[in-house]
This record gives structure tokens, sequence and C-alpha cells, in this order.
């Protein structure tokens, strides 16, 4: 399928696509987004970046991002990494489009301390209806950082300005980091009851034989009943509770397997496969982790 899909692997071809000026750095771009237009016919086209992107924007502007169509309301930001397919859904004529949209190639990050922290900004796996709405001092605050960096690749290169551009791009995704929190904070009523539903839905699973015929649920299973994208709903049950939600998985098959250790003569083997596990021995890892004990030594102290 990917013979159909237009891919992009530099900032400068995607320059050359929307027919702006060649890029003033290679591996980074803060384009307007009133620059951008989209023809009839790249309409239902699609198209894959092999950079990261982010929005920062306040109109609804047409492009579709996985399930979901990239449609806001004023000052919505939007995060996504490299290889992520997009589909054009509308056409647009140059000034339709408000805001700005960041791209940067891993190679400008490369060798870097942010490559090593890039996986902790799990908001750029989020899906796009999962966005970052911001307040008008939060928007500020991107926007001065958005000036940074572009105020160093377009007016001062020199030996510095790798540095300068790479510590503001990570400012920016700190206060990404900061900014999401809070909105988990002020959805916290919606947060508790996605928490309520999970519990309910993982007791659930165990209680009505699911094991038997799918196995240990994963965290995917209840993102997706929550409809959610499994990194926000791993990122939400953690801010709720302390812990993600594969602890809280973990956990119940533990306290599970006591019950079951205790209450009956069973194999610990015939209870790893009752509890889902394909091989014995990982579920005996699991529990020596969580215990500090084997099965057989936890049933041969009580």
């Amino acid at each position: 399928m990917e013979g159909h899909i237009r891919r992009f692997k530099t900032v400068s071809e995607l320059h050359q696509q929307l027919q702006l000026p060649k890029p003033k750095h290679p591996l980074i771009s803060i384009m307007d987004a009133s620059d951008i237009f989209i023809d009839q016919e790249q309409v239902g086209k699609r198209y894959l970046y092999e950079f990261y992107m982010i929005t920062l924007k306040d109109g609804s502007c047409g492009v579709e991002y996985g399930r979901n169509s990239l449609d806001f309301e004023e000052g919505v930001m939007a995060f996504s990494s490299p290889r992520q397919v997009f589909t054009n859904t509308a056409a647009l004529s140059k000034g339709d489009l408000k805001g700005d949209i960041l791209f940067f190639h891993p190679d400008l990050i490369r060798n870097t301390h942010l490559t090593e922290m890039m996986d902790t900004y799990s908001f750029f796996n989020y899906e796009v209806f999962e966005a970052l709405h911001l307040s008008e001092e939060e928007e500020q605050r991107i926007r001065e950082c958005l000036q940074n960096i572009k105020g160093e690749y377009e007016q001062r290169i020199d030996n510095h300005s790798h540095r300068v551009m790479v510590s503001n791009l990570e400012l920016l995704l700190n206060y990404g980091l900061r900014f999401y929190e809070r909105q988990f904070n002020t959805r916290t009523s919606h947060s508790k009851d996605v928490v309520t539903v999970f519990t309910k839905q993982l007791k659930a699973y165990f209680l009505q034989g699911q094991l038997a015929d799918h196995g240990l649920p994963s965290v995917q299973y209840f993102s997706d009943h929550a409809n959610l994208s499994q990194h926000y709903f791993s990122d939400l049950i953690k801010k709720e509770t302390g812990r993600t939600p594969k602890d809280h998985i973990n956990d119940y098959v533990v306290e599970r397997a006591k019950d079951l250790l205790l209450g009956s003569e069973q194999s610990v083997s015939a209870i790893a496969y009752d509890l889902g596990f394909n091989y014995p021995h990982y579920f005996t890892r699991l529990f020596k982790s969580r215990t500090g004990k084997t099965p057989a030594e936890y049933r041969s102290l009580q």
C-alpha cells in the first residue's frame, strides 16, 4: 500500500511540494500555515513524512491524521512523530489556514540529550482528537519558543545556533508536558470516569472467562474500549492513579494468582495457563517481581 503514498524524506522536499522557498535550514522549518494550499488534485492523496511535526493552529485545516481530521478550535497544538500518514481531505487556498507548523528531522537532535528524551514525550503518539488546548498565556509561551528557533536559523547561524535551537525545542516540548498535565487536571471528572470504567472492565475480563480465549488483556484492549489512543490512555491512568495500566493489569493478575495458589491444589503451571500465560515461567517471573517469592514459595509459606 505504501506505493500509493507520497513520501517526504527531507524538509526541502516538503517545501518544494508546497511551492515554498528553499528552507533556511535543511533539518528544521517553521511554516506560516497561511502559505499552504491544497488544490483539488491533491484531495484524497496520502503523504508520509520522515520527520516530526508540531502544529499550532487556530482554524480548521482539512487534513486527516490517522482516523481523524485535523479540525480544531483556536489555540490548539498537535504533535506527530515520523512516518505518520496524512490525507488531504479538502482543497485549500492560501490564507484559509492560520497558525504555525514546525517540522524537524530526527537528524537535528541526533547525538544530543534530546534524542534520549523523546520517548518521554508520549503526546507524539496521541490521536488528533486528543490534541492540546491552550490558554492565551500558554500559547504565548509556545510562540516565544517558535520565534527563538526561527530567529536562530534565519538570522544567526554560528557555532551556537544548533545548540540554541535544540534547547528551545526541548523547552517547547517540556511546555507540552506541563500543559498536557494541566489539561488532564482540568478534565478530572472525565478522567475519573475512564479510570472507573477501566477498573470494572479489568475485573470483568477475568470474571467472564476471556482469558481462555484471548489470553492476558493488553493495554490496547482497554484503550480501544475507552476510544482513546494507547499512549493517551496510559498517561491519563498514570496521572489519576500514579500507576500505569500495565501495572494495574499485573497487580490484578498477581492477586488472582494468590487466591488460586491458596484456594486450590492446582499446579503452578496449571494456574499460569488459567491466568492466560502461554509459558509458566513468565508467570513465575511476574509473580516473583511483585511479591519477592516464587508461586511455590508463596504457597508453602501460608
